[in-house]
């Protein structure tokens, strides 16, 4: 065996929010990977259009610098608990990692789902104390804290022993103390070269390649994003594809093209030897997971083990009236298509057919997981309908379990009473209350994941927009008991037409409306959320009628509460089992699964 000094491979971990990807910014800029002049967008590694809209990483990415002559290949991964199977596998690419902390909020639910990772696959870790430059940081409290989780998880002697080093991503510096350094990154880049191992194989050996990611390119079609473990990769080679799950299936195929990372840029080698993290074209079905080997010797490299979903919705072809008016893509063969398509590249969804051809199961790891998906696919063209998202329950030992999360909130002491009532009355069991920085609250609960589906808006509501939730998956446990559905009903359209005015100024005396002026609507569409139990047909296309007859003084002028316009989470959120999201590249509505009133009553009655 042998050792690749001139390579380290390192994985950037964190919670959401902490500053993973302006820290990969400030190492790219530092290294001399952009030029002096070059127009970068700030984030740069977070690519796509829905990652840059919600300041979030949602794929794990590759990157690479130059640094003292050594090639240090970077991973910048989501810090959300709902892609945290992106974390999972991209840790079996790396020889160590970087685990940022904000230097003010300290170790979150998903720094600890993170570092349990990392410690079961025995990796190093360097500790980074992120944001220290913050007014209200608290570098030295958060270190403490750090090693506090070290310990809760069980860590070795070696990992207690990690680096710390503090840093400003925004700034751009880092330093081996919390104050402003005068060094840039430097101290940074030091560490990864003294802390982290050179990746170790035996080039010798029969060609060994595990594939972790998958890209695509419109003109080169799948790319298998992985490392080499023993051996060399080459160009033109025949190869063996092979999975750990079926080491008796394997086919041989040829690499066409082979790529390593320089920068953001993919650049064409000839060949890659032990521990070079590269990019491989021209083989049509590779997956994540698969071992590319020597054909003469079939081998197939173990891979880590991704957390079953938690999170089960119905997708189905859009059967509204007016379907097939705003999408590209309508039929239940494109929906299914697209739906199997992002299985190549999201480990964590399943997808099932169902008894029906225009209904299929789609798992994922939480709503978020789910609504990404279905917002990439709105962008895209497909026009289609979701059904309200439900937990997947297990049969243990004869007795039904359910998922558990663990969810941890910040808020001002005066909303602590409401934030308690609420996850009460949702099954919660709080473990934890005790006073956090800043004049908060941090108040932790065991609850089951059905009594979280629909709080999120709720508790934003009740907290005036001042608290903070995180939510962790924490296995599953016997079911807790029925959980009261949501109070309010639903308002829905009594006729199809346009919404006028003097329709919806009558109508919002029941409750607060969803659409504005003008908004086509159909029979049976929700139009509006109830202020009393139960639901109500409104009849908001209603216009005043013309006379001959004219007053003395003049009409009052109609005034309109301003509407309430749904998010697709906030939708998902709201809906209940008889309702359906109406997704179309244009608009998101709710209607009910039954249009009409008379078939709907004599459902409800059955």
């Amino acid at each position: 065996m042998t050792e690749s000094s001139n390579i380290r491979n390192i994985a950037i971990i964190a919670h959401v929010d902490h500053g993973k990807t302006t820290l990969v910014d400030q190492l790219l800029w530092q290294s001399g990977a952009f030029r002096q002049n070059q127009v970068v967008a700030e984030r740069v590694m977070d690519s796509g259009d829905i990652e840059r809209e919600r300041g979030i990483t949602i794929l794990a990415k590759n990157t690479s610098v130059e640094y003292k002559g050594v090639k240090i290949n970077i991973v910048d991964t989501p810090g959300h608990a709902d892609f945290g199977g992106e974390v999972e596998r991209v840790l079996k690419m790396v020889d160590g990692v970087v685990l940022v902390v904000d230097a003010f909020e300290g170790p979150m639910p998903q720094t600890k789902f993170v570092l349990k990772n990392a410690l079961d696959l025995d990796l190093p870790i360097i500790c980074c104390i992120n944001k220290a430059d913050r007014p209200e940081a608290r570098p030295n409290e958060v270190v403490d804290e750090v090693l506090e989780l070290f310990m809760e998880l069980e860590a070795s002697e070696a990992h207690l022993d990690s680096p710390f080093i503090f840093a400003s991503a925004k700034k751009g510096w880092a330093a081996k103390e919390p104050t402003d350094g005068g060094l840039g990154m430097m101290p940074l880049f030091d560490t990864f070269l003294e802390y982290i191992p050179a990746p170790v194989g035996n080039p010798a050996a029969s060609t060994q390649i595990l594939i972790s990611n998958i890209d695509y390119s419109n003109y080169l079609g799948r790319i298998g994003v992985g490392r080499v473990i023993n051996g060399v990769a080459r160009v033109n080679d025949m190869v063996a594809i092979v999975n750990i799950h079926e080491p008796d299936k394997h086919k041989t195929v040829k690499i066409s093209k082979l790529y390593e990372f320089a920068g953001l840029e993919r650049v064409e080698v000839p060949e890659a030897t032990v521990g070079a993290i590269i990019a491989i074209a021209g083989i049509e079905d590779i997956k994540i997971g698969d071992t590319l080997c020597d054909p003469a010797n079939v081998i197939p490299l173990p891979f880590s083990k991704i957390s079953e979903p938690t999170l089960i919705m119905n997708f189905m072809v859009n059967n509204s009236p007016f379907a097939g008016q705003e999408g590209k893509f309508l039929t239940s063969r494109q929906v299914r298509e697209r739906l199997y398509r992002e299985l190549n590249t999201d480990v964590s969804l399943r997808v099932e057919d169902t008894d029906s051809t225009d209904v299929f199961k789609v798992s994922g790891r939480g709503e978020l997981h789910l609504s990404i998906l279905i917002e990439t696919m709105r962008r895209e063209g497909y026009e289609f309908q979701v059904s309200k998202p439900a937990v997947l329950f297990k049969e243990i030992d004869g007795e039904t379990h359910e998922p558990m999360e663990t969810v941890t909130i910040d808020v001002p002491e005066e909303f602590a009473g409401v934030v308690i009532q609420k996850l009460g009355s949702r099954r919660g069991e709080m473990s934890q209350m005790a006073p956090s920085k800043g004049g908060y609250t941090r108040l932790e609960f065991s609850i089951p994941a059905r009594g979280l589906i629909g709080y999120r808006s709720e508790f934003l509501t009740d907290t005036k927009g001042n608290g903070i939730i995180n939510t962790l998956f924490d296995g599953y446990a016997p079911h807790k008991g029925h959980i009261p559905e949501r109070q309010q009903g639903s308002l829905i359209s009594f006729e199809t037409g346009d919404a006028l005015t003097y329709g919806m100024f009558n109508a919002q005396e029941r409750g607060s409306l969803f659409v504005t002026p003008g908004t086509k609507v159909y029979k049976g569409m929700v139009v509006g959320r109830n202020a009393r139990n139960g639901d109500m047909e409104v009849n908001i296309c209603k216009q005043k009628k013309v006379t001959n007859i004219r007053a003395a003084g003049h009409d009052e002028a109609m005034r309109l509460v301003p509407a309430e316009v749904l998010s697709l989470e906030q939708s998902l959120e709201f809906i209940t089992e008889d309702e359906l999201v109406e997704i179309t590249p244009l608009n998101l509505r709710i209607r009910k699964k039954i249009l009409d009133a008379t078939q709907r009553a004599r459902a409800n009655k059955g």
